[in-house]
This record gives C-alpha cells, sequence and structure tokens, in this order.
C-alpha cells in the first residue's frame, strides 16, 4: 500500500491542510493519508488546544474522505515525538506499505531536524508543500544540504501558496470572528461547541 503520512498539531486542522492531503494523495498516486497528531512537545510552541479536543477535530474533519485515517501513533505513551522514531513505529505495523512523508516548507527551513537522515532513507518520498513567507531559496537551500542519495526522494509541490494558517483561525477566534468556511464545518461546530481558542 502506498501511504502518506501527514503529522502536526493540527491546532487546528483546517481546509488547507484536507486540500494539501488531497492533493498529495492524487499527485504522488496514494492511496491512503494517514494523519498523525502529536502532542507537540518538540514543536516550536505549545499547543493552545488540548490534544484530546485536537484529535477530536481531526477525526470529524476527515471522516467524509475514504483516502484519510487517523493515526494515534503519536499520542502513545512510548512515543517520543521524532519523526525518525514515528516511521519505524509505522513500519512495524505497516511493513508491506512505502511511505510520502507531507510537510510545510516553514517546517522544513525553521525546524531543527534531528536525525534527517534516518527520516529521508526511511521513505519513498518527502514532500514539500509552500508556504508563504517562505523563500523558494530558503527551500532550495536546505535541499542542497541533503546527501545527494538522499536527495533524490524530496518533491516540492507546485501548489499556490495559501495564507490560511492555523495561527490565523486561532487569532480570528480570540477576536470572536468567524472562522467558518476556513475549517471543515465539523470542526467549525466543534469548536464553538466547546468554546475553543477564546481570548
Amino acid at each position: 500500500m502506498r501511504l502518506g503520512i501527514f503529522g502536526g498539531t493540527f491546532d487546528p486542522v483546517h481546509n488547507v491542510h484536507l486540500f494539501i492531503a488531497q492533493t498529495v494523495a492524487e499527485l504522488e498516486d496514494l492511496e491512503k493519508i494517514l494523519f498523525v497528531p502529536t502532542d507537540g512537545h518538540h514543536y516550536r510552541e505549545k499547543a493552545h488546544a488540548p490534544i484530546e479536543d485536537r484529535c477530536a477535530m481531526v477525526r470529524a474533519a476527515i471522516s467524509t474522505n475514504p483516502l484519510f485515517e487517523f493515526d494515534d501513533t503519536e499520542l502513545r505513551p512510548d512515543a517520543s515525538g521524532y519523526t525518525a522514531d514515528l516511521l519505524p513505529a509505522l513500519r512495524e505495523r505497516r511493513n508491506d506499505a512505502s511511505f510520502t512523508f507531507i510537510i510545510g516548507a516553514d517546517s522544513l527551513v525553521n525546524s531543527d531536524w534531528i536525525r534527517f537522515d534516518e527520516v529521508l532513507a526511511a521513505l519513498d518520498r518527502f514532500v514539500i508543500a509552500p508556504r508563504p513567507g517562505i523563500a523558494h531559496e530558503a527551500v532550495q537551500r536546505a535541499i542542497a544540504a541533503i546527501d545527494a542519495p538522499l536527495r533524490e526522494r524530496v518533491r516540492t509541490l507546485n501548489l499556490p501558496e495559501f495564507a490560511l494558517s492555523a495561527t490565523l483561525v486561532r487569532a480570528l477566534l480570540s477576536r470572536g470572528q468567524s472562522v467558518r468556511y476556513l475549517v471543515p464545518d465539523p470542526v467549525w461546530e466543534y469548536i464553538a461547541q466547546h468554546d475553543l481558542y477564546k481570548a
């Protein structure tokens, strides 16, 4: 099986996450995209919503798309939070699968990747979605620093640079503004019902 792996804090999951996942599935001929929420202990900032709420929103957001599947590997007690450990854990349960990992350009350029060579060696493809504010040159510099044999596994996606982000969604909600149509309707309803992301 050809699997896509889409990890993140999903704080909250929004429509661009879903669009990117769907697009990668089509471009890379993937049979399934795994949404892999993390509790965020190695991310640049602590998540704003509890992990239980973020997982509930991801499940609701992907429930109508048979290509999408929720995966709780990063939420298990032995999870380290590092991609280099996530991939072998997934491989134990899906040893017949090929793996395509999906990230935003900001994650590639701005994050301190631990054991990055191990990550790339465990993948068939590493695809990068553009993000506003991340220069193409910065992405190319990061790719150029990868050893040549592993660099062949890296692909940049030719997609629009959508300004929508979880940061924007949270900022609008903190000001009491609507985020309907920026997030899937079940997510919008969940946020309202549970009074999330208020100032």
